[in-house]
């Protein structure tokens, strides 16, 4: 009994000194949630937090436990359960991987820096490398802490060898520019269709999406471009170049504009000088101006070397 006593003193002291400390250095980044002692690395947490199972799996098929407890200092993005839940990875999922590609997202969830919250910059989207050697875009506003559109739920878990940043999503590593990640994904082989249409008229569509940018994209599924009246790929191929032009010219942005980034009533102008309507009540929607019916921005944020695409389930109309 004495023994606990003691122990539960200890700690009432050492969790004390630590509040006093916070409150000296008047700094929001010495914020500490976490229950575990500040000699923990961010291996130790990732591995003692019951919300972090999915996350230790991950972190322990990547062969990145030991790199984790080392000296860093790390700043470590953390999905929790519930964001690797929403992302549609399991921990089953997650072993069936090749340990590399795990390893690599595991590493683009890392900087090889300590970065608390307050020093997190304004951005918008300041490129910051993480140790694969992408970029994440990070902004700290009025809203709070994001990293490539996706927000921080809970930041500043303190660590022996740096922090912890919770997140309510899972960062993917860019697997390629804007035209690259259409071509990969059946979901767009309209849209694909469409470009490459384009890129036969005046302007060189493909070439454009292709390049350094960066563009974000508002991209229509292939359901979206059915119900605009392209029953088949061959409609497409069988429409005018130019009009194609200007039309996916509509759903295209200069620069990297993440969901974060979007705002109630924007009109944001398109890189064929058109403006869009957003509306983020009951869901972050995007309506062209012959649109009867905004369209429903669902999956964001699908970051590319070049921008970011956000998918839409509407063709929207100049």
């Amino acid at each position: 009994m004495k023994h606990e006593k003691s122990s539960t003193l200890f700690l009432c002291l050492t969790v004390f000194f630590t509040l006093c400390v916070a409150i000296a250095g008047c700094k929001k980044d010495d914020d500490n949630n976490s229950h575990l002692p500040p000699s923990s690395t961010i291996a130790d947490i990732v591995s003692a937090e019951p919300s972090f199972t999915t996350l230790k799996t991950a972190v322990i098929k990547a062969g990145l436990a030991t790199t984790l407890s080392g000296t860093g200092p790390f700043t470590v993005f953390a999905p929790d359960n519930d964001a690797f839940n929403a992302s549609g990875i399991s921990a089953d999922a997650i072993g069936n991987l090749p340990d590399s590609v795990v390893k690599k997202i595991i590493l683009y969830h890392t900087i090889i820096a300590k970065i608390p919250a307050s020093r997190v910059p304004a951005g918008p989207n300041a490129a910051v490398l993480a140790a694969s050697g992408d970029s994440v875009y990070v902004t700290s506003n009025s809203n709070g802490v994001f990293v490539n559109g996706i927000k921080v739920k809970q930041a500043d878990v303190m660590a022996s060898n740096g922090l912890v940043h919770v997140l309510s999503s899972v960062l993917m590593p860019p697997p390629g520019n804007i035209v690259q990640i259409a071509q990969a994904d059946t979901t767009f082989s309209y849209l694909v269709a469409a470009v490459l249409r384009a890129s036969t008229g005046s302007t060189n569509v493909a070439a454009v999406l292709s390049g350094k940018a960066p563009f974000t994209v508002f991209a229509p599924t292939n359901n979206a471009f059915r119900a605009a009246g392209f029953a088949t790929v061959n409609d497409i191929n069988a429409a005018d170049p130019n009009a194609l032009t200007t039309i996916l010219t509509y759903h295209v942005l200069s620069g990297r504009v993440f969901s974060s980034d979007l705002t109630e009533g924007a009109k944001p102008v398109t890189v064929n000088g058109n403006k869009l309507s957003i509306s983020l009540s009951g869901g972050a929607t995007v309506k062209g101006n012959s649109n009867a019916v905004a369209a429903k921005i669902k999956p964001a944020n699908i970051v590319a070397t070049n921008g970011v695409i956000h998918v839409i389930d509407a063709v929207l109309l100049p």
